[in-house]
């Protein structure tokens, strides 16, 4: 899957991008439709510890599904955010095999 990763006001570390990259590219066993997927992250300058910001976007046919967590790190909001897609996209993959097997 094809991650379109922007960080806004500073310059991610490849090593980041890599780990967010496998970390998406797992998703695909959940849900193998997926158009899209764009991933944001922030740094909000404050004097809280949870100032790292983790945005997830992916497309699939006929929806958005949008996560975002905020967290000390961006590993952390990662691995939280990636459960929390994983999750929709079970849900929605269940939904479709129901409404398929009403119709037939």
């Amino acid at each position: 899957m094809k991650v379109n990763t922007q960080a806004v006001n500073f310059n991610a570390n490849p090593q980041l991008l890599e780990f967010i990259q496998k970390r998406m590219d797992k998703l695909e066993m959940y849900y193998d439709k997926v158009i899209q997927s764009e991933v944001y992250l922030k740094v909000e300058k404050s004097s809280n510890k949870l100032n790292k910001i983790f945005e997830a976007k992916i497309n699939v046919p006929g929806d958005c599904l949008v996560v975002k967590k905020q967290c000390k790190t961006f590993e952390e909001g990662v691995d939280i955010a990636v459960a929390s897609l994983e999750r929709q996209l079970k849900k929605r993959k269940q939904k479709l095999r129901e409404n398929f097997k009403n119709i037939s």
